[in-house]
């Protein structure tokens, strides 16, 4: 895989493929993560004097035109966090906001529809507003969309900084880690999870799961009882709460005795129910007991899933891992060995 670093790009347009899906409380942006991760490949363009046209998404309008899902709120952070303002602006076809002078950033990809079509056509109107391609956007690379993917025939491709550093750390994570490898799976659909869940059954020591897919004991104990050639982890499978909005304290409890051994730490979806970043819900004292026993640790820690860093962002303890992935989807994809269309794109 090619690196930015390596590329040539003083005083050429990039296209620069970042994850502008940040959550939105009325209209105001509600956790930043996502952007944060772009700024050190858009500062190190401008150093370099090239020209960034941004690309991008937020949420699902499904190929048709939501003011709601408008990327203004996203430029405006950025104008703000560069120092720039912002004027509305074309470019060729495409509306979008001037941020400063060498700054372009497109309204949302998805309103229109070769985008997630990865449509060849719609794939060589993007590729026509550069000279280089740079893809910045982990937690869109298991999407085979046309920003990800299909643009990449028309330019030449790189990785950028946080998708660099995005592989590096996950990588670690899997090529001899340092042990006990520990994993702790939680959030809501077993669907996604489930290969996670089975793929670390065969690397990790152990696998905690929590959250709403301990339900599914059925499914997990299969994974449990599979017969496995060589390593196979201890599986335990939190007990709920009567309501089924957290679990117990004793499960925590267990839990948090196996933290204590690690010496490397996965963590992809919380234990019960999550708030707002002002709310301090009892459903969140299992998330809150993992966080800090965690943090106790001198484990490499990984932390991933929307839910997950949406919490950590509420502590502020973000900082205090390892590494924090932007990745929900393209992390458990990553991590469970499948592969990722956004990935195979830059080979």
């Amino acid at each position: 895989m090619k690196l930015l670093e390596n590329a040539d790009v003083g005083g050429k347009k990039i296209f620069l493929r970042v994850d502008l899906d940040v959550p939105l409380a009325d209209g105001k942006i509600d956790d930043d993560t996502r952007l944060l991760a772009a700024i050190p490949s858009i500062e190190y363009l401008l150093e370099k004097k090239a020209v960034i046209i941004i690309g991008g998404h937020l949420g699902r309008p499904k190929g048709l035109l939501d003011k709601t899902l408008s990327l203004e709120p996203i430029a405006k952070w950025f104008s703000l966090k560069l120092g720039f303002n912002i004027v509305p602006e074309k470019r060729g076809e495409f509306e979008g906001w001037g941020i400063g002078p060498d700054i372009f950033l497109l309204e949302n990809l998805r309103f229109n529809p070769g985008e997630e079509a990865n449509d060849p056509e719609f794939s060589k109107k993007l590729a026509s507003l550069a000279d280089i391609y740079v893809n910045d956007a982990f937690a869109m690379c298991h999407r085979n969309h046309a920003s990800m993917v299909g643009i990449t025939k028309f330019l030449p491709h790189f990785a950028g900084i946080h998708l660099e550093k995005e592989i590096e750390n996950l990588s670690k994570c899997l090529q001899n880690p340092k042990r006990p490898l520990v994993v702790i799976i939680g959030g809501k659909k077993i669907e996604t999870k489930l290969p996670l869940v089975e793929k670390m059954y065969q690397l990790a020591d152990y696998v905690l799961v929590g959250g709403k897919i301990a339900e599914e004991t059925d499914t997990l104990t299969k994974v449990k009882n599979e017969k496995v050639k060589g390593h196979q982890a201890v599986l335990l499978i939190a007990d709920l709460n009567v309501d089924k909005t957290d679990i117990t304290p004793e499960a925590a409890e267990n839990f948090l005795k196996i933290i204590s051994l690690a010496g490397t730490i996965i963590w992809n979806g919380s234990m019960g129910i999550i708030g707002g970043k002002s709310e301090d819900l009892p459903t969140e004292e299992g998330t809150k007991k993992i966080t800090e026993a965690i943090l106790k640790t001198q484990a490499f820690s990984v932390a991933g899933g929307g839910d997950t860093i949406e919490y950590l962002n509420k502590l502020g303890v973000l900082n205090k891992f390892s590494f924090i992935s932007t990745g929900g989807g393209a992390m458990l994809s990553f991590l469970s060995g499948e592969k990722l269309p956004g990935l195979d794109a830059l080979l």
